[in-house]
């Protein structure tokens, strides 16, 4: 979740624009309310932390809006005036499987600031904004990614191609030209970034009517569209694979100019299939709400007046309340609204890429009202709790192994094929789950065994004294299906075979285990991580159901570890399918 930090003086700045008035300290207590924990608010600045369902909360400028209406100060238009400018970009069809969505904006007569440190703010403001676009909504700019360039620098129309990696111009910040391959092997965000350009034959650029490159996206712009302080028109590239991450963030970028009393003017953009739109496109989009769905999800019944002004402050429109008369109104878009109930219609507008469904209005309906102003209720419905049997199972074998003075730990599901079967000379259990893009060569499955885990607990932990006691029980995957598992291990000197025989035994007996129900049966160290005749399988009813034993050093060592480990591992889910419950 990225961390915002919100200077006072640009939002007082943006707000006066605007016609409103900013208080300092009131940003603690609303913004709270809407979902925005405060890190901190001084006089200089705020520090908000911003959950990712709100991207549109991720500038000074977009926040500002936001609080103008919650706080009541202005009613803002859930739409975004936009006018046509006219201008052309042309996406060649080779760019259907190199980047297909393509989208552009421009807006002119931005006030960036009066003087050279406001410009400054400005320009670091809309970089800020741009980066944490492409981290959230973006994905790292995977899904989209934003290009603002300096519109005077630019001879309309546009056209968007693909060209080979020999291609050459200069890049932002640079002086020199650098050819495409030049740009992914050694300019630092084409490094940063090159993984997204993988098996490519050739590049998307964009191109002005002088052949001059504005962008090669989603790596870098060209470096004579650099916006400076002279800038005040502005022309926005957003591409990607995801179209509506492509549509929100040129949205949030025109909506953070048009606050700066920008004008928002579309582009007409003709696509890699010859399909010609407009963007971007600034009416609000139509929710239609059943009123049953309010009163199910808050447990209130709001009328129509309280809606609207929940709506409102938070930057909606109610446009009407009514009864469903024919099927055709609601009844094919949301089963949940059939004829003879009421619903409402909503405007919201597009930039809130958050609001996908009729639940997500119900969310932004209750935050409005205010979660302080919901009446206390107790719940109309009644359950009696009742452990499950497993849990009961683990609670014991967790209480077994504790009495012994064994200290629980917790470790990731995740390990490799290493450590789980060639080290400790264990089998596959069934099929492996692999990890299709595994980040570290650590972690390239989820584990079939725990007492690996707990050898590289052990590992991390051998500058301690000894005696080291641990135990895990967690979750193991075999045959893609989650199974449970508890595995101890000591390190600790003058344990050895009896000392694990013990903890073995006490597990039975706790577990419910009759005195002879369990057999033990010797292993050598072809069967395990044992030394040779000090390693045991249990038996219950026939079926192994867990190992035990003195750790051959062999093992040891290749974990790091050189003091005597004795450890075991046991089957939970067949331990309490074998053994009866002496409680139930």
């Amino acid at each position: 979740m990225p961390t915002l930090n919100l200077q006072h003086a640009l939002l007082r700045y943006i707000q006066e624009i605007n016609g409103a008035g900013h208080d300092a300290a009131g940003w603690s207590d609303w913004l709270p309310a809407i979902g925005c924990p405060v890190e901190g608010n001084d006089d200089e600045a705020v520090d908000v932390e911003v959950f990712p369902d709100r991207p549109d909360l991720l500038s000074h400028e977009t926040i500002a809006r936001a609080a103008r209406s919650f706080l009541g100060s202005v009613v803002e238009d859930p739409s975004m005036e936009v006018s046509d400018s006219g201008v052309e970009l042309v996406v060649d069809p080779s760019l259907a499987e190199v980047r297909p969505v393509i989208l552009a904006a421009i807006v002119r007569g931005v006030d960036t600031g009066s003087t050279s440190a406001e410009r400054d703010e400005f320009i670091q403001s809309l970089m800020d904004h741009q980066e944490k676009l492409h981290l959230t909504l973006g994905r790292k700019r995977r899904f989209s990614s934003i290009g603002v360039h300096d519109l005077s620098a630019l001879a309309a129309p546009f056209r968007v191609v693909t060209v080979p990696a020999s291609h050459s111009f200069v890049p932002l910040g640079m002086t020199e030209e650098m050819s495409i391959e030049q740009i992914l092997g050694e300019h630092p965000k084409g490094m940063e970034y090159a993984h997204l350009m993988e098996e490519l034959d050739s590049y998307p650029v964009i191109l002005d009517s002088n052949d001059d490159i504005l962008s090669f996206p989603p790596i870098i712009n060209g470096d004579h569209t650099t916006v400076t302080e002279a800038t005040s028109d502005f022309f926005i590239d957003v591409t990607g694979w995801d179209q509506r991450a492509c549509e929100a963030c040129l949205m949030l970028v025109c909506l953070s100019l048009a606050e700066r009393g920008g004008n928002v003017e579309s582009v007409h953009v003709t696509g890699h299939d010859g399909a010609t739109t407009s963007t971007p496109r600034g009416d609000a989009r139509e929710h239609r709400i059943p009123h049953r769905l309010i009163q199910k999800i808050l447990g209130l019944d709001l009328g129509s007046d309280e809606i609207a002004a929940a709506l409102t402050r938070m930057g909606g429109q109610l446009i009407e309340s009514r009864t469903v008369t024919d099927g055709a109104n609601s009844v094919e878009r949301w089963a949940d609204c059939a004829v003879g109930e009421q619903e409402h219609v909503v405007m919201m507008p597009r930039w809130r890429s958050d609001i996908m469904h009729p639940i997500d209005v119900v969310e932004d309906i209750a935050i409005g009202y205010g979660y302080d102003n919901m009446p206390e209720q107790l719940s109309a419905l009644h359950l009696d709790a009742i452990p499950l049997k497993s849990s009961h199972l683990n609670r014991r074998a967790r209480a077994s192994l504790r009495a012994l003075g064994i200290q629980e730990t917790q470790s990731l599901t995740l390990s490799n094929e290493r450590d789980q079967f060639e080290l400790l000379r264990w089998p596959h259990e069934g099929g492996m789950s692999v990890i299709a893009n595994p980040i570290t060569g650590d972690h390239t499955m989820l584990r079939q065994y725990i007492l690996p885990s707990l050898l590289r607990l052990l590992a991390a932990n051998r500058h301690h004294e000894l005696p080291q006691r641990v135990y895990e029980l967690g979750t193991v995957v075999r045959d893609t299906a989650n199974a449970t598992r508890v595995a101890w291990a000591c390190a600790e000197v003058g344990g050895g075979f009896t000392a694990a025989k013990g903890i073995a035994q006490a597990l039975l007996r706790d577990l419910g285990a009759e005195v002879g129900e369990a057999r033990f049966v010797a292993l050598g160290a072809q069967d395990g991580p044992w030394i040779d005749g000090r390693g045991a399988g249990v038996m219950v009813s026939e079926e192994v159901v867990g190992q035990f034993g003195e750790v051959d050093p062999a093992v040891s060592h290749e974990f790091g570890l050189r003091s005597p480990i004795q450890a075991g591992e046991f089957d939970i889910d067949a331990m309490g399918r074998l053994i009866p419950d002496p409680v139930l």
